[in-house]
């Protein structure tokens, strides 16, 4: 069942699942809820261009942290 939204639903580049974004809404944005440094930030831009869903956002914030760890 399609359900109604007033925000665009798009898949996530990662792992493809779908998920409403609301970039006219930032503070609203799911992916908001998901905390990250500068340096976490950097890192997942320098990997992928478009939105990331709230569990990839999170999965990519624990490899950056092993990443960082035995570099």
């Amino acid at each position: 069942m399609l359900m109604h939204s007033k925000h665009e639903i798009i898949r996530c580049e990662r792992c493809n699942g779908a998920f409403e974004c609301k970039a006219n809404s930032f503070t609203k944005c799911d992916c908001a809820k998901v905390p990250l440094t500068l340096n976490e930030t950097q890192y997942i831009s320098e990997q992928y261009d478009g939105c990331l869903c709230n569990q990839c956002l999170l999965i990519i914030k624990q490899e950056y942290h092993v990443w960082l760890s035995q570099a």
